[in-house]
């Protein structure tokens, strides 16, 4: 259910920014793209990993692992930098609003997406080459829910010191320097909301970065706890123990683009007035035709 919510969700998030011209601004053109990252992301995880919750377990050949996590991989790395991109057109919209227009530009906003995409796939697929070439020569059974860095680590016979350097380094484009960007956009977006003489102003101006923030908190509170902070053991759950990972893996892999689409939509006037208004002429359009259908059956009787 979660899956199908998650997929109907950001598919209508897609085709609303798509249709309503209303909606084409680059903030909700971001929304959009990180929509396609939560779909991607989802259907690469969530499908394999019913299967294997439904058979007690399951069988993946070293390629479609090594595909899963190539994939897995880039639509997290991407969704990093695109909620970086986000909170940089907050804070060029709050903090310089008389030169958005100019700056945000619909090229800039296919570059700067482009260029989202591009680090992504290019810094994952070093990683991916680094992670293909461990040698694996145990029972080779991950303890994990789907194809990931860490539990391959961990089954590996191999050294694991280039793997581990490769990883160090290229954290710094896809998460350490993004992190860095969204905390100092922040950090400046609040110092000039607060010096806004009204409170309307800054009620509407939080108002516009509120559903964002959340999920930036939500989305690199997990990643930071599972690949960069130490792990915290195991928690027993119906007599079998349940790694504290799996449970987490879970919060960005099935949640969070669950609670995405909802948190910008449900935050935001905009896309609620346009969907309620998609919804309201469906609804009077099936309404006319129902009418004219009984109309003719009266005139035929």
């Amino acid at each position: 259910m979660l899956y199908c919510g998650t997929v109907c969700g950001n598919l209508l998030i897609i085709s609303l920014v798509s249709t309503s011209k209303n909606l084409h601004a680059p903030m909700y053109f971001f929304i959009s793209q990180l929509s396609i990252c939560d779909i991607l992301l989802t259907t690469d995880t969530t499908p394999s990993m019913l299967h294997i919750l439904l058979n007690n377990g399951g069988t993946i050949p070293f390629i479609n692992c090594m595909t899963q996590l190539y994939v897995f991989a880039v639509t997290e790395a991407s969704e990093c930098l695109l909620l970086t991109v986000m909170s940089y057109d907050r804070y060029v919209a709050i903090c310089n609003p008389l030169h958005y227009s100019s700056i945000m530009t619909n090229n800039h906003c296919l570059i700067l997406a482009a260029l989202c995409w591009v680090i992504a796939l290019s810094c994952l697929f070093i990683e991916i080459l680094t992670s293909s070439m461990l040698t694996f020569c145990g029972t080779n059974v991950i303890d994990h829910l789907f194809c990931d860095l860490m539990p391959l680590r961990e089954i590996a016979c191999s050294g694991t010191s280039t793997f581990d350097i490769v990883k160090y380094i290229l954290s710094f484009p896809v998460l350490l320097i993004p992190i860095t960007i969204i905390i100092t956009s922040y950090i400046n977006i609040i110092v000039t909301i607060l010096r806004f003489p009204s409170n309307i102003s800054k009620q509407k101006a939080f108002s516009t970065c509120s559903a964002h923030l959340i999920v930036v908190t939500m989305f690199f509170f997990t990643i930071l706890i599972v690949y960069i902070f130490p792990k915290r053991g195991q928690t027993s759950n119906s007599n079998k123990l349940v790694s504290t990972s799996k449970l987490l893996s879970l919060l960005y892999t099935v949640f969070t683009p669950f609670i995405n689409p909802i948190l910008y939509s449900l935050r935001n006037k905009e896309i609620k007035k346009i969907f309620a208004g998609n919804i309201q002429y469906k609804s009077i359009f099936q309404l006319l035709e129902m009418s004219e259908f009984f109309k003719n059956a009266i005139f035929f009787v």
